[in-house]
């Protein structure tokens, strides 16, 4: 089976990230595809490589990172929802004269119509959040 997932919930504020992520791996190890994960709304702190978990806590954004480079799943942020919340790839920052860029490893910024793409092209787009 072909899924999507949508992530709507930072990584710390709720469930729905670890669920998510745990849905994913296994997902991949039963032999299914991911299409796409897409991050929105306040899921876009997902893929910000600032943070910074304590050492004895999960590091939610590395886990997401390192399942991308494994099983090369495209994570996708939202363009709009990431640039409210001071999320830039190399590309924004030089659009917005932004003096940095965060985007974690793995990550990359489009827009909604990657979140509807995936509605399409899969059997089943799974929600994690409000």
């Amino acid at each position: 089976m072909k899924f999507g997932i949508m992530v709507s919930e930072g990584p710390y504020t709720h469930q729905a990230s670890d669920s998510a992520y745990n849905f994913a791996k296994a997902a991949l190890e039963k032999g299914h595809e991911i299409y796409r994960v897409f991050f929105y709304h306040d899921g876009v702190n997902n893929g910000t490589a600032f943070t910074t978990p304590p050492q004895d806590d999960r590091n939610i954004v590395n886990r997401w990172s390192e399942l991308a480079q494994q099983h090369n799943l495209d994570l996708v942020v939202c363009v709009a929802a990431a640039q409210r919340r001071g999320i830039v790839d190399a590309d924004e920052q030089k659009r917005h004269g932004k003096s940095g860029n965060n985007l974690a490893p793995g990550f990359r910024i489009s827009g909604l119509g990657q979140l509807v793409e995936a509605g399409i092209q899969c059997d089943r787009l799974v929600t994690f959040g409000d």
